[in-house]
């Protein structure tokens, strides 16, 4: 049954959700805000949101989808060790048109065990994002997306319906801000609980970028803390005749809920025409978990931002 979730509850103040994003607290449950995560977001300590180019888009932040002029096909797979969790999407997000979107689809399979007794929980997911840029500096996105959920974890319920994200970054000078709602409308779903996200990320040097994320659950019991605070650097080692680079990120991530400290890290290659990355989570404090993920990107064509046209036109 369909129930509209107030986007009042979401409305916190902007300034304290970014002073949060740069304190290193993932939900105590597995769901959708942390089950879905790729490699090159995993790698940077699960940050990325102000910054969500390409198939991030669909994952972090929809209006991420207008940073960049381009068309991106991607595949990836991720192991969770300690629930077996298996994960597998792929998309495909086009930039370089007026009507700027990105089609995915996603898999999730895990086998939790809870006092000797085992659990299964499933959702096939499929989404379409859509974003604008406003202005050169504002940009707001949106996703739609329909899921079907199985489990019979206690106190969860299989569901299927639709439920849609609203995001925005705004640029001052050299950051990028973020803030970001999820699951605001919709059907209700342990695996898909509305929820908030905030980040920020800058460039440091040309080949040096740093950001930092937060993002709550809100639909716990009890008005219990489950936050989950992260941050990362990416330095991007690129060859003598500047055709390829090979990325070289690492982060940390902080659970509240469950006093869990993970370290992150990852690397990758990328060309004109392909981006291969490999991203890793394991936890050191609170638990063993350790979470593995792999993509492949297929580039098409790439332009310059539309901002950067104008200003060499002298518009």
């Amino acid at each position: 049954m369909v129930s509209c979730r107030l986007v009042s509850t979401v409305l916190v103040p902007c300034a304290a959700l970014i002073l949060s994003s740069v304190v290193p607290s993932a939900n105590a449950d597995a769901n959708s805000l942390n089950d879905n995560l790729g490699p090159r977001e995993i790698s940077v300590g699960e940050s990325s949101r102000a910054d969500a180019r390409g198939g991030k888009a669909a994952t972090l932040n929809p209006a991420g989808l207008v940073l960049s002029r381009a068309l991106v096909f991607e595949g990836s797979f991720g192991h969770r060790t300690g629930d077996g969790a298996n994960a597998v999407g792929v998309s495909a997000c086009d930039s370089t048109n007026a009507a700027p979107g990105c089609f995915y689809y996603r898999y999730f399979k895990a086998a939790p065990e809870i006092d000797t007794m085992s659990f299964s929980r499933r959702s096939h997911e499929v989404g379409y994002v859509v974003a604008k840029r406003l202005s050169p500096n504002i940009s707001l996105g949106a996703t739609t997306r329909y899921f079907d959920y199985n489990t019979d974890m206690t106190g969860e319920e299989t569901t299927s319906g639709f439920s849609f994200d609203m995001g925005a970054i705004v640029t001052l000078q050299s950051f990028n801000i973020a803030l970001v709602g999820y699951n605001l409308w919709g059907d209700d779903s342990a695996q898909y609980p509305m929820g908030l996200g905030t980040g920020i990320s800058t460039r440091l040097m040309s080949s040096l970028s740093m950001s930092a994320d937060a993002v709550w659950n809100l639909d716990t019991p009890d008005g219990e803390s489950s936050g989950r605070y992260g941050g990362g650097l990416e330095y991007f080692v690129q060859t003598a005749n500047r055709a390829n680079g090979y990325p070289l990120r690492g982060g940390v991530v902080y659970d509240s809920a469950l006093k869990g400290t993970y370290v992150t890290g990852g690397l990758g290659f990328a060309s004109v025409k392909m981006g291969l990355d490999v991203g890793l989570r394991k936890q050191v404090k609170g638990g063993d978990e350790l979470m593995v993920l792999a993509s492949l990107r297929i580039f098409g064509p790439r332009m310059a931002p539309k901002a950067k046209r104008r200003r060499l036109r002298g518009f």
